[in-house]
């Protein structure tokens, strides 16, 4: 019962990770905050549908179809649709209508459904048509690096690209990273020295703002009545 999600890292400059959920007698989880953007396929009583999930700025609450099956990618960080920029998809997404299993229908050509196995193949064929983009400059900001561009040039571009600041994408990246390892069993100390917090309480006020939950909670209580949405170490 609940939000059973599995899923695979990817090797793809484009793709982040893909994942697969089912749900079963949960209508409600904690969206947890995420600079990424998803492509996401469900069937349900409603019948079969297709959307794109935009990156959220903060954690929320979202409904959850009764008795369905997800398949889901997620792009990578600084990967864009060119005919729907990432600004425009922040707290909040599009719906694509008319999806089936077999296509659906993805600027102005009908594209078909991919799967777990070939969502890497998937990406480079949006590539390849000019409808998906990646500027790189945002890996190597995000990596420390100093991009040949001068910093509000590169402020811009990763703007653009991501629909956050760098320091918010951060924020939101690292708060990801420390509810994953308290998920796993640290300590919150030991996450507030591995990740650069200032102390528990700056580590306790991120939870809160972009995951919904304290270290307690992550720590002890891995089947919570209201499920996370997806989390994987970035």
């Amino acid at each position: 019962m609940g939000l059973e999600i599995e899923g695979r890292p990817s090797d793809s400059p484009y793709v982040s990770y893909v994942w697969r959920s089912r749900s079963e007698g949960v209508d409600r989880m904690t969206a947890v905050a995420s600079a990424r953007w998803d492509l996401v396929f469900w069937q349900s009583r409603g019948g079969f549908h297709a959307a794109v999930a935009g990156p959220e700025s903060r954690v929320s609450t979202a409904p959850v179809p009764e008795e369905a099956a997800f398949f889901g990618i997620t792009f990578a960080l600084g990967t864009t649709l060119t005919h729907l920029p990432a600004p425009r998809l922040v707290d909040g997404g599009l719906d694509i209508p008319d999806a089936t299993r077999r296509s659906f229908w993805l600027k102005d050509a009908h594209w078909p459904v991919p799967g777990p196995d070939d969502a890497e193949a998937f990406a480079q064929r949006l590539v390849r048509a000019g409808v998906l983009v990646r500027d790189p400059l945002v890996t190597e900001v995000m990596r420390g690096g100093t991009p040949d561009a001068s910093p509000r040039t590169a402020q811009r571009r990763f703007r653009a690209a991501t629909g956050f600041t760098h320091g918010a994408a951060r924020q939101i990246e690292r708060a990801r990273h420390a509810a994953v390892l308290l998920r796993g069993g640290a300590a919150a100390g030991d996450v507030v020295h591995r990740l650069g917090y200032y102390d528990e309480p700056h580590l306790a006020r991120a939870l809160g703002r972009f995951v919904g939950r304290t270290a307690g909670q992550l720590r002890d209580d891995p089947r919570p009545a209201q499920p996370l949405s997806l989390l994987y170490k970035t």
